[in-house]
């Protein structure tokens, strides 16, 4: 392979000439050089190490670009960044590391590149391209990472006992690339994450939350949290989770195991969307399960308001670890509070009414609920399989046809609180949500168009029902 071709971007010369000009070795290091290799498309972030100043040689590079451009200096991390083209590029000076039991955040000292390849924390991302004018291109792979591309496995260059030890997000990361490029983890790397799965307390959550998003943003999701849970990092992270193991049977009747259907649920729905707050509502649809599961000798296993119980479990786990307490929150409470509503309707009739109160629940997110839904369909058996696929279809046939007709996504009341109040001459008081309730109500049911005609007709009725009087001026103005 010609490594000279990854380098055909114009900043590398710059950043040659700019190297030369401070006497100063320069390299591109780590995942732009394995993405190469792997032929994994154009990289928009490139690492450069320099052994010397890293800051200095941004400068140089900024000065000698054909635009003016801005240096990011990060001093506490002695890093320095550059946006040019639609590319982040990173410079650092080469270093050493040592690191103290308590912490991930190592002591740092300047190094050779060699000591810099010896701190990566895999075979895969210690490759560097030198660009020095005589080298340019040159590849330097002192781990014989090029070996363990070929035979996709994930490999620390150093003893992984002391590689995770020291930085135990090196697990997590070990694990996110094994699900992206569906590499395997070398089983001495394997179980040295095992024995040192404790030490994922001491990563902050907000660490760990990205290196859950890159998993779950995996063509194949369930590989990450199938390794993760084989190591044990998974108790630790997402016992919501790990509680849904196992099979419970109790004279002679069982359930399926929730965690496993879990998985393949998210694998389901990821082959249909790269959204990945929909993919967090597959992943935690079913958490509920685990605290709501009974035993009846008259039905069974049963997870009476597991959808309930899930969608307040997903608060606290969203807390927990620090993610956002935000819009996207309410939509994944949203999504596992609903999870069975669709399918409650596949399995029955399914009525205008039914349909009408669906969409006016999920409102704009109706389409992710059914797409969740059709991605929970995980029966082995095919004539259950095509049956509830069919189902849905015309549970979906019969959503565009309702909402065609009565426009009940994203509802608005045909009358407002205000047109209530100057036809009766109210002051807010409950009367009105009364009479808003029953003109809902109705639309919902069916029983009146969603229109304005047809409901001030019934706020009428219910006006009069509540002993309410017309004002003078509403009757000279509508009679």
């Amino acid at each position: 392979m010609n490594y000279k071709e990854a380098l055909h971007h114009p900043i590398f010369k710059i950043v040659s000439q700019s190297a030369k000009e401070l006497h100063l070795d320069a390299y591109v290091i780590g995942g732009f050089v394995r993405d190469f290799i792997l032929k994994r498309g154009d990289a928009k972030d490139i690492d450069i190490v320099t052994v010397g100043d890293g800051i200095k040689l941004a400068k140089q590079v900024a000065k000698n670009l054909p635009i003016k451009t801005k240096v990011q200096v990060f001093k506490t991390y002695g890093t320095a960044m550059i946006h040019f083209d639609g590319i982040d590029i990173e410079f650092v000076g080469a270093r050493k590391e040592s690191y103290h039991e308590e912490s991930r955040n190592p002591s740092v000292q300047n190094g050779t590149l060699e000591d810099d390849q010896n701190r990566r924390d895999f075979t895969i991302n210690a490759f560097a391209l030198d660009l020095s004018e005589s080298k340019f291109g040159d590849l330097l792979d002192p781990f014989n990472g090029l070996e363990d591309l070929k035979h996709k496995i994930i490999r620390t260059p150093l003893n992984p006992d002391i590689t995770y030890s020291d930085d135990p997000l090196r697990m997590m990361r070990a694990i996110r690339f094994a699900t992206q490029l569906d590499f395997i983890i070398e089983e001495a790397s394997l179980e040295a994450i095992s024995k040192n799965k404790n030490r994922i307390n001491i990563i902050t959550n907000e660490r760990i939350v990205v290196e859950l998003n890159k998993i779950l943003e995996s063509k194949t999701p369930s590989l990450g949290f199938l390794l993760l849970d084989k190591t044990g990092l998974l108790e630790y992270i997402l016992p919501e989770l790990t509680a849904l193991k196992g099979i419970d049977e109790i004279e002679g009747q069982r359930h399926k195991d929730n965690f496993y259907h879990t998985l393949e649920v998210v694998d389901n729905i990821s082959k249909n969307t790269d959204d990945v707050w929909l993919r967090w509502a597959a992943l935690l649809h079913d958490i509920g399960k685990a605290p709501t599961k009974k035993f009846s000798k008259k039905i069974g296993w049963t997870f009476h308001g597991h959808e309930f119980e899930g969608s307040k479990m997903v608060f606290h786990l969203f807390k927990r670890l620090k993610m956002p307490l935000n819009d996207k929150m309410k939509f994944v409470q949203k999504m596992v509070f609903m999870s069975s509503r669709p399918i409650v309707l596949a399995n029955e009739e399914v009525t205008d009414s039914a349909v009408r109160r669906l969409v006016f629940d999920a409102s704009d997110y109706v389409d992710d609920l059914m797409m969740l839904c059709e991605a929970d369909i995980t029966t082995k058996n095919p004539k259950k399989f095509n049956k509830y696929h069919n189902n849905f279809k015309i549970v979906r046939e019969k959503i565009i046809e309702v909402e065609e007709r009565d426009h009940i996504r994203n509802f608005q009341p045909p009358i407002s609180g205000e047109e209530i109040m100057e036809t009766f001459n109210l002051k807010p008081s409950k009367e009105i949500g009364i009479i808003k309730e029953t003109i809902k109500e109705a639309i919902l049911e069916g029983d009146i168009p969603n229109e304005h005609e047809a409901a001030f007709q019934l706020m009428l009725e219910e006006g009069k029902r509540l002993g309410l009087k017309v004002t003078k001026f509403q009757r000279n103005k509508d009679f």
